[in-house]
């Protein structure tokens, strides 16, 4: 794996792992489901941005 791409992947795992835990959450219906699950998608979408943006600049 590449060195560049070690950060993205990383905050797209985190963001993985967040959001398993806000649905737990939402499905045990404890307080602070709605927040992880909006902060772990958040992180996922950009780290995806990130990542697609590094390989194009890859690829010029």
């Amino acid at each position: 794996m590449k060195k560049q791409y070690a950060l993205p992947i990383l905050f797209f795992t985190l963001g993985i792992v967040i959001t398993i835990v806000g649905a737990l959450f939402k499905i045990m219906h404890w307080p602070g489901a709605t927040i992880l699950l909006a902060t772990g998608l958040l992180a996922e979408a950009t780290a995806l941005i990130v990542l697609i943006i590094s390989i194009a600049k890859r690829l010029k």
